[in-house]
């Protein structure tokens, strides 16, 4: 019953400490806070950059709205320049989105300025704590890779 006990206290104490991170990097400027896409927006956008191309039904199902939801929050993104439709070549009822190239700059801003941000903490770390840290990012995401398999 112990083991369970610490177990829990030491998830609960890691995901604490993260959720302290979120400030901290909220206060730095990155694309996600500077690209005045609303939330819905930017999902869509993250969406599509992991998924590729899918069709606005798929949208709808992801973001749990309906169709027509998602016909406005693309119409924006394809008024912004960062994504765009085409028909399915398989089925031509079927208007598939994908992001443009300035789409998925902003994906790669984003991921970059999130590198940037974490490298910066992480150069601060002694040689024995980023070794404790590399091993345990790998088996996170050993973990996450198995749990998340496609």
């Amino acid at each position: 019953m112990r083991v369970i006990n610490e177990r829990e206290d030491l998830i609960h104490r890691i995901t604490e400490t993260q959720r302290g991170l979120g400030p901290a990097f909220a206060r730095l400027q990155s694309p996600i806070f500077t690209s005045n896409l609303t939330m819905r927006q930017l999902r869509v956008v993250l969406l599509l950059s992991v998924k590729g191309s899918v069709s606005g039904q798929d949208l709808a199902h992801d973001l749990g709205v309906g169709l027509g939801t998602v016909t406005g929050i693309v119409d924006r993104l394809v008024a912004h320049g960062l994504v765009g439709r085409h028909e399915d070549p398989h089925d031509r009822r079927v208007r598939r989105v994908e992001l443009t190239e300035a789409g998925a700059k902003l994906i790669e801003e984003i991921h970059d300025a999130s590198l940037r941000h974490y490298r910066h903490i992480i150069e601060h770390l002694d040689t024995e704590t980023l070794r404790a840290l590399d091993h345990v990012t790998r088996r996170i995401r050993a973990v996450a890779d198995d749990l998340f398999a496609p």
